[in-house]
């Protein structure tokens, strides 16, 4: 397994700051490879791990692209009305390359997570690899390239996208943000600025460049891999089965995000749990899984309709200062490598995700990543048989 470690474009923070840019043709290995990992963190520009409580990492996104040989594809070729994450490839300038998923207007990336970056695994179990960049699938007169999206926010002004907190009342479109929509990716989109706390006043100061440093594992490709496609389901897709429908992509969509409210009484009993039962698009065999939840989440689950159960994720909370063990943060979620679980097309499965309501939270997440190899690895041939074999072919 070869390993390479990057750094992103500078993000300039202030107190209080929120950057949420597109990069496109990012550094990354190049050829047709299998991805074994994509692991990353916050770092200074001395290479130094920063906090959670410093800089939040709501989320970092990685996706594929094929771009027209000389075209250079950059933030201002996003369409204004539907933001590029919305944009289906129509352009004969670049297309994008989507994850296996349902939802046909977001989530569409290959990797991607948050707060919980440091300690959750990503590892791709052996045999299975992500082929990336096969030739035979690119496009004449295109190049395969990456782009990453990254949304860090300034803890030392908020933590929740809090419409209130940022004084936002249009999205980055410029569209009226509705009365009822309290917070969330809405309101603090790149560059938009929350109230700063005491102590942070001076800017000139406490202005800092900082980096997303990603590690990226992966194996040349060759017949010995076996090849496991990324699916991202979502709990927030409005899908529901109905006669006729199919369960393909254009049937869904998703919201991304949602609001846990406050619950009305105290104690531990206060619980959102969040259900979506959708038809799978593949058949194949589920070999990994992890959720990514927001702080207040205390696990997610995906089963099947009879309950029997496929993978658990739960996040674990730091209770330290350190960067990996934040306290009030979810610095990690558990990921699952079950003995490969066979699902089949049509098949339903069931996924779960609750967050503790004792207080509200805006904006929160619910997504849950599997990888799904459509075959088995081909058994191996047994020891004693190869040395039956070599005996046999030794003593004639």
């Amino acid at each position: 397994i070869k390993s390479a470690t990057f750094l992103s474009p500078k993000l300039v923070m202030n107190p209080g700051s929120v950057a949420n840019p597109y990069l496109f043709d990012i550094d990354f290995p190049r050829g047709h490879i299998g991805i074994k990992g994509f692991d990353a963190e916050v770092v200074d520009q001395g290479g130094k791990p920063i906090p959670l409580h410093e800089t939040y990492l709501h989320h970092w996104l990685v996706q594929p692209y094929y771009v027209c040989k000389g075209f250079n594809l950059s933030q201002r070729d996003m369409p204004t009305n539907h933001g590029f994450s919305r944009h289906l490839g129509s352009s004969p300038d670049y297309i994008l390359v989507k994850n296996g998923g349902l939802c046909r207007n977001n989530a569409r990336h290959f990797f991607g997570l948050g707060s919980e970056t440091r300690k959750t695994s990503t590892r791709v179990p052996d045999p299975y690899a992500i082929e990336i960049d096969n030739p035979e699938e690119t496009p004449d007169g295109y190049e395969f390239k990456w782009l990453l999206d990254i949304h860090a926010i300034d803890t030392r002004g908020c933590t929740e996208c809090r419409c209130d907190l940022y004084n936002v009342t249009i999205d980055m479109y410029g569209r009226a943000i509705k009365p009822d929509y309290k917070g969330g990716l809405l309101c603090c989109y790149d560059k938009t600025q929350c109230l700063v706390r005491n102590g942070f006043d001076n800017v000139e100061e406490t202005t800092r460049s900082l980096y997303l440093k990603y590690t990226v594992r992966w194996v040349d490709w060759d017949s010995s891999v076996v090849p496991a496609k990324v699916y991202i389901i979502n709990v927030t897709d409005s899908w529901e089965r109905s006669e006729g429908s199919t369960g393909v992509s254009q049937e869904h969509f998703c919201h991304l995000e949602y609001e846990v409210k406050a619950c009305k009484t105290n104690g531990d009993g206060c619980v959102d749990v969040k259900k979506k039962s959708l038809m799978m698009p593949f058949n194949g065999y589920i070999v990994y899984g992890a959720a990514h939840e927001h702080a207040g989440g205390i696990g997610a689950a995906l089963y099947r309709e009879d309950g029997e159960g496929i993978c658990t994720s739960m996040p674990k909370y730091g209770n330290g200062d350190e960067p990996g063990k934040e306290a009030g943060y979810i610095v990690g979620m558990s990921s699952c490598y079950p003995e490969p679980v066979k699902v089949s097309s049509g098949e339903t499965l069931t996924l779960e995700f609750n967050y503790s309501s004792a207080v509200g939270h805006t904006g929160v997440m619910g997504l849950f990543y599997i990888l799904v190899a459509q075959q088995l690895p081909e058994p191996e041939s047994s020891l004693p048989a190869l040395f039956q074999c070599c005996h046999f072919c030794a003593g004639t």
